[in-house]
């Protein structure tokens, strides 16, 4: 019989394994992009930890493992930027980003007060967008990222955070 996967707050000592897996899971954003520059693999393991210690951080396990992950902070304006969702390639198409996506929009509404969330994937990232629009995300604009990886920037309203995929 199968372990399922469950969503619970990051702890201190999850840090090293988030670590890990944004390492494995940002490699397939790299390569679509040619720039192994990007911010989720150059972040080092302190900040990581920090992260882990300052923001609303999710992860999902299975058994011990970390499988998932996500972080999310609300800003001055009110809006919870949420960053750095991952989940290991095994497990992708299984619903685990959205419920992740889930559990850190609830977090942020109920613990602190977002008003609307907001994220950011690259133009070329599909299945990311793919995601992000089915739990009822809407692009509002497009940046630059850091990295000079052009992104689409998204938004939905916090009252909509109960939206399943």
């Amino acid at each position: 019989m199968g372990m399922s996967v469950t969503i619970s707050v990051a702890t201190e000592q999850d840090a090293e394994q988030i670590f890990r897996l944004q390492y494995l899971c940002f490699q397939s954003e790299a390569a679509l992009y040619g720039n192994y520059r990007i911010d989720p693999l150059v972040q080092t393991l302190d900040s990581v930890r920090e992260e882990v210690a300052s923001d609303c951080v999710f992860v999902a396990r299975l058994g011990e493992e970390v499988v998932g992950s996500v972080r999310g902070r609300v800003t001055e304006d009110g809006a919870a930027s949420i960053g750095k969702l991952c989940v290991h390639p095994r497990l992708q198409g299984h619903g685990i980003g959205a419920r992740l996506l889930r559990a850190a929009e609830a977090a942020l509404v109920e613990q602190h007060g977002a008003k609307k969330f907001r994220l950011s994937a690259g133009h070329r990232s599909e299945g990311n967008l793919r995601l992000y629009r089915r739990v009822g995300y809407e692009t509002v604009g497009t940046a630059q990222g850091a990295d000079g990886v052009p992104m689409i920037v998204l938004e939905k309203p916090a009252g909509t955070y109960a939206t399943t995929a």
